[in-house]
């Protein structure tokens, strides 16, 4: 991934969020702050690009709503753009609340781009301490960002700038106030289909090396028929040419006793698997509105034994 295409990818990331909190209702993930991060400027920039990127999308509904942009606006961000972002950080949240019930101390966010967890939970401050992982341009995107939204970086934030999917060691956790002795839950969301199979398990591998029994992990993962699914108006044909155009494209999706046996092999044992049925019953039902949980994406909580 180049620097600025990571930047781009936590802005289009940020504005789904913005959109979300500010126009839907009921809220799946209610990310405040999100339209904080993000210029007006910027903010304006994707409205009009999805807008005008709609015959791409679907040519019925381009003709439908030519006269509504904002309908358009609205269909392209819960159809194809919010879903997945939005339910995968409230399953994450959910269960790292859970964990810290249960003892763990340290929160590791692989892939945090403009994440607000840490000021949209101020309180915790004193209680758990954060390290967020990325792009050294990504990272200083989001510093320039918190800076110009007054917002103070915390003293349990850690900022550790890499490509960790490349040359992740807990060592560059270590070097920031990281105690590996310590229960940890880590979050990798969003990352895990653009990586092989042999890059995925490598890295689980190395995160879970050295840290202690019952740390854990959430994830989002491809199920096996990613290739094959055209999904909801085509949006997993979508999304994976999206992804290939962007210099990005997805590489892997697994069979649920393929992603068992991988964790497996890490000391890991899957504690709780959503499928995309689960997924639709859990975050999305009874909604009135286009939001629904994405064809051939499945989530993954597992703990270390």
């Amino acid at each position: 991934m180049k620097k600025n295409e990571s930047s781009l990818t936590s802005l289009v990331s940020a504005f789904g969020r913005a959109y979300h909190s500010k126009y839907d209702t009921p809220k799946i993930f209610d990310d405040f702050i999100a339209k904080d991060l993000i210029t007006q400027q910027e903010y304006t920039d994707i409205r009009e690009n999805m807008i005008k990127g709609i015959q791409f999308f679907n040519h019925e509904i381009a003709k439908t709503f030519q006269d509504q942009p904002d309908e358009i606006l609205k269909w392209i961000t819960q159809v194809q753009l919010s879903p997945t972002p939005l339910a995968r950080a409230a399953y994450c949240e959910n269960v790292l609340f859970h964990e810290m019930w249960l003892g763990a101390k340290q929160y590791v966010i692989l892939g945090a781009g403009l994440d607000t967890f840490c000021f949209r939970h101020p309180e915790l401050n004193d209680s758990l301490e954060i390290f967020e992982l990325d792009y050294p341009a990504t990272q200083d995107l989001k510093k320039v960002r918190l800076a110009n939204a007054n917002f103070q970086i915390p003293v349990n934030l850690h900022f550790i700038p890499m490509d960790f999917t490349k040359e992740f060691t807990v060592q560059n956790l270590v070097d920031k106030g990281f105690m590996p002795n310590k229960k940890t839950f880590f979050s990798l969301l969003g990352v895990s289909y653009y990586l092989t199979k042999e890059e995925i398990a490598n890295l689980i591998n190395e995160i879970f090396t050295k840290v202690p029994s019952g740390s854990s992990i959430v994830f989002d993962y491809a199920g096996d028929k990613l290739f094959e699914e055209k999904g909801m108006s085509n949006r997993v044909q979508n999304m994976l040419h999206m992804a290939s155009v962007s210099g990005e494209p997805m590489k892997s999706s697994f069979t649920y006793d393929e992603m068992e046996k991988m964790l497996e092999r890490s000391g890991l044992l899957i504690y709780e698997h959503l499928s995309p049925d689960t997924i639709n019953n859990q975050f999305f039902r009874n909604r009135t509105d286009y939001l629904s949980a994405f064809e051939t994406i499945h989530y993954i909580h597992a703990v270390k034994e």
